[in-house]
C-alpha cells in the first residue's frame, strides 16, 4: 500500500510537470534518491524538505513527514508490480552467484545498503534502447571475534 504523503508528492510531482531528473537539478540530491524519499525509503532533513515542498507547491506541513526516520522495504514478499518483479526475478537468479563473485574478489563480507548509491541510465541500443543500473555500496567484511 502507497503512503499517503507518497501519492500528494507524486500527484504535485505530475500537476507540475518535474521529472525525478528536473528535482535532482533543484535540489540537488540525485533522482534516485528523491524517488525513494518520494516511497518514504527515505529521510530528508528540514532544509531538503522546505525545498521539496516549496518545489512542488505543498504545504509545509508535510514536513515533519518528510524528516521522520521511515520504515524500510515493507511490502509483499514477491513483488506484484511487472518492473519491480523483474529485479526480484534478477535476485532469484543471480543472487548467488553475484554473491559469489563479491566473495571472491572482496573477501566474506556484504555490499552496503547504507553506504550505497545507485544511478539509472538509458543507453541507445538499434535494438531497443537498454536500463543500466549501477548500484555502488561499500563493502563490510564480516567480523570475527
Amino acid at each position: 500500500m502507497t503512503p499517503e504523503i507518497t501519492e500528494k508528492l507524486l500527484a504535485a510531482k505530475k500537476e507540475k510537470g518535474l521529472t525525478f531528473a528536473a528535482l535532482e537539478d533543484l535540489l540537488g540530491r540525485d533522482e534516485v534518491w528523491l524517488a525513494a524519499l518520494f516511497y518514504r525509503q527515505a529521510s530528508a532533513s528540514e532544509e531538503e524538505a522546505t525545498k521539496l515542498l516549496a518545489a512542488l507547491g505543498l504545504s509545509s506541513d508535510l514536513a515533519p513527514e518528510l524528516t521522520s526516520f521511515p520504515v524500510k522495504g515493507l511490502g509483499p514478499v514477491v513483488p506484484t508490480d511487472p518492473l519491480v518483479y523483474r529485479f526480484y526475478e534478477i535476485m532469484q537468479t543471480y543472487g548467488m552467484p553475484i554473491k559469489e563473485v563479491i566473495q571472491e574478489k572482496f573477501g566474506d563480507g556484504i555490499m552496503s545498503a547504507i553506504d550505497f548509491t545507485l544511478d539509472i541510465e538509458k543507453e541507445a541500443d538499434p535494438k531497443g534502447d537498454r536500463v543500466k543500473v549501477i548500484m555502488n555500496g561499500k563493502f563490510l567484511p564480516y567480523k570475527k571475534w
